[in-house]
């Protein structure tokens, strides 16, 4: 149905910069005024079912009614106040929850307002933790190819398309970033070893490894075993090695358990968490250390604290949004529906495996992968997308489904009935 498109998108889009968006070429952003459950509705009419949860966050789909009862009640008390010499329930309780779920002893919760910034606290830690300790020189990572960790200055560089790769969406500022140990992920026996004794000889340089475990979002969606995850985690014990895991994406149900380094059966010195955190109502993010990484900044001296202060960290209206969704995941089989949508994926992915342009087909948790052999036109496929009733956005080689847990089986069967067709007229 053809509407007049709205004025506020006629008067203020021009004055909009997108992201990962050549503004000069592309074609105009769909306007969007509502959302519900897990549908997008568009200013001309059309509605579309969410494929990504918007970029991962909404697990529990749009408009959830106990987050919103939440929410409103919050604002209506305190929307904000600063964590400076202050704090409030809302942060004292997710911190005690938070600290409760994660594995080990990861009780020590830093807020934050995004994922990159979340990894750029971490790294921060990583590196004054070992100037505490009186040892110098600590100051590299080591990251893995196809890792991507966010879009702020140290995140980059220590995302494969940053530091010494001069590759990838961020190769822009490959002279400007800092140089990092960037190295195959160790898969088979001999790769680990290999890695194992890297780090032995780079140690005195290395303030922590820095990886996503099972699942390498942004990088190409790629999966590895958490054998694979494990024996990293054992060669940075091994070592004296500092870990850090970015559970950014795969944080909160989305491999199939509530974090995916459950799996593994690891406790890093340090985890990034983000998007599905507030279940994609408002921006927060946490970076939680151990006790050992914490004690650390324990000190009479003042210059051992830890110097960084995010103006909107522990945000009241974020807290009471993670404590709901917090709330759902307590109270509701989400793992569960988790354990559902994987099945169903994997059932209804199979059909996609022979399509022509189909190299792998992966699924885990609610994450579904199509990687083709390649894609010439990456707008023109998000369009035709739209064109079939749904909100998927391929990039690189890979057409994937990150859905809310909320979905039923009757929209997921839309989305992928809308790939295989989409993919049939592309291929």
């Amino acid at each position: 149905m053809d509407k007049k498109l709205p004025d506020w998108f006629t008067e203020g889009y021009g004055n909009v910069w997108l992201p990962y968006t050549q503004m000069q070429t592309a074609e105009d952003a769909l306007p969007v005024v509502g959302t519900d459950g897990v549908m997008i509705e568009l200013a001309d009419g059309r509605t579309l079912i969410d494929g990504i949860a918007s970029w991962w966050t909404a697990c529990h789909g749009y408009n959830n009614p106990l987050m919103q009862e939440k929410m409103i009640a919050q604002v209506k008390n305190m929307s904000h106040i600063m964590l400076g010499g202050l704090v409030h329930e809302g942060a004292a309780t997710l911190a005690k929850r938070l600290s409760d779920l994660l594995p080990g002893d990861l009780n020590h919760v830093f807020f934050s307002e995004s994922g990159s910034v979340s990894v750029e606290i971490a790294l921060k830690m990583a590196v004054q933790y070992w100037t505490n300790l009186g040892e110098e020189g600590h100051n590299r990572f080591v990251c893995f190819k196809s890792g991507y960790h966010g879009d702020t200055t140290a995140a980059m560089s220590v995302s494969n398309s940053g530091g010494d790769n001069e590759e990838g969406m961020h190769k822009a500022f490959s002279g400007f970033l800092s140089q990092q140990f960037l190295r195959p992920l160790p898969v088979t026996e001999p790769e680990v070893a290999e890695f194992s004794d890297f780090l032995a000889s780079h140690k005195n340089q290395i303030a922590a490894v820095i990886m996503e475990p099972l699942v390498q979002g942004a990088g190409g969606m790629k999966f590895h075993e958490p054998e694979t995850l494990k024996a990293i985690a054992q060669a940075c014990q091994k070592n004296d090695v500092l870990l850090i895991l970015d559970e950014i994406f795969t944080g909160f149900g989305r491999t199939g358990t509530m974090f995916a380094c459950e799996q593994a059966g690891v406790t890093p010195d340090i985890i990034c968490l983000g998007k599905a955190l507030t279940g994609g109502t408002v921006a927060m993010a946490a970076t939680v250390a151990t006790d050992k990484v914490y004690g650390a900044f324990l000190s009479d001296d003042a210059d051992k604290a830890f110097m960084h202060g995010p103006t909107y960290m522990a945000n009241p209206l974020a807290c009471a949004a993670a404590n709901a969704s917090l709330d759902i995941f307590r109270d509701e089989p989400i793992l569960e529906r988790v354990k559902q949508i994987e099945g169903h994926l994997n059932q209804s992915f199979e059909q996609f495996r022979n399509l022509p342009g189909v190299v792998d087909v992966r699924v885990k948790g609610a994450i579904g992968v199509i990687q083709l052999k390649n894609i010439e036109d990456v707008a023109k496929l998000r369009a035709e997308f739209a064109d079939n009733g749904v909100w998927i956005r391929p990039f690189g080689d890979i057409i994937y489904l990150t859905p809310s847990f909320s979905i039923d089986s009757n929209h997921l069967a839309l989305l992928t009935e809308a790939i295989d067709k989409v993919i049939n007229n592309s291929y």
